[in-house]
Order: C-alpha cells, then structure tokens, then sequence
C-alpha cells in the first residue's frame, strides 16, 4: 500500500468511520464491514484533506458544478465543489426518487460531476447521472471517497475514488451463520 492509501485508511480508522460487526447496507445486502463516513465527516480537517487527495486524482476533468445525493455526499460533495471553486447542489429523496429541489436547476449541456461517499453497487451515483440528464445538464465524472466495489462498478462516465476496497457483501439468505451470530446493526447512510 502506497503511503497515500495508507494516510487515507488512516483519516478512517482514526475517526472511527471503518466499523466491524454485522451490517445491512443502503442496498440491502448485508457486511462484516461498513462505512460510516458521517464519522469522517465530522472532522473538517479530515474532510478537507480527503477532498485534497480526490481533487488530484481529477486532474484534466472539466466541470463547473458538483451535485452530490444527499445524505451520504452532501458534505464531501461540498468540499470538493469549495476545492475547485465549483458550484454546489445536492439531490434528495422524495417519494423515494431522487429529485433535485429547492430551485436547484441545470443549465443545458452544465458539466456536473457527482460526488458520492461511499459506493457499493452505484445504485445512488447511477440515480443521479441520469437526475444530471433529465435536467438539461452533461455528467462528466463520479468522484467518491469508498468504492467497497474495488473498481467493479462500472458508470458511463469516468468515475474518481480514494480507497478501492472490495469487503464480502451477501443477500439476506446467504449471510454466513459467523456474521448471522451477531446483532444486525443499520448505521444509515
């Protein structure tokens, strides 16, 4: 592990954002491990260089706004767009779909990158690439600090992350009977 993934595992471990025990995940799907990146985002310093270590990792991609799902990317989100002296918007759940409120709207052909925290499946960043589209706008990258994926999940646009780990989800009906033994916990996202 190179020493910036290190400094990174480090910045969640310290605050507490990588946890272990028995876990349902946003899609549903169940871990021995979760992040809970709420930890992390406590700690401004912490967002800060997290951000700082992300924004390098854009260099070439053209943007001039940052729209991130809320919960989970709202505060990183905002940090990148401060970073790169973007603007920001965010996209919430009403009727559970995705919908960006709040009189937040997209010019035609807007170059929007999403951020996101933490992406198992992509299911949110997949929801709001096509939010991006619906309103005029033009997607240009995913940025997120977790892909628990590691770098399996795929979007049409190119897609930016700091940790690319991959921690053994299962259905419901697959949990081994080790994590079955423990009390599910659902942190939220």
């Amino acid at each position: 592990m190179d020493p910036t993934q290190q400094e990174i595992l480090d910045i969640f471990t310290r605050t507490k954002a990588l946890l272990q025990g028995h876990f349902v995940l946003r899609s549903g799907l169940h871990s021995g491990h979760y992040f809970q990146c709420a930890q992390v985002c406590q700690r401004m310093d912490a967002v800060e260089r997290l951000a700082q270590l992300l924004v390098t990792k854009l260099k070439g991609l053209s943007f001039t706004t940052v729209l991130a799902p809320a919960m989970g990317g709202l505060v990183i989100g905002q940090e990148m767009a401060r970073q790169t002296k973007s603007r920001y918007i965010f996209a919430e759940k009403e009727n559970n779909v995705l919908v960006m409120r709040r009189g937040f709207i997209l010019a035609p052909g807007e170059r929007v990158l999403v951020v996101e925290d933490v992406v198992t499946r992509g299911g949110r960043v997949n929801e709001s690439l096509a939010l991006v589209r619906q309103a005029g706008g033009t997607p240009v990258g995913v940025a997120m600090l977790v892909d628990r994926s590691a770098g399996t999940t795929r979007f049409d646009v190119p897609a930016f992350s700091l940790l690319e780990l991959s921690f053994p989800t299962y259905a419901a009906d697959a949990v081994p009977d080790s994590l079955a033994k423990l009390p599910i916990e659902k942190p939220g996202s």
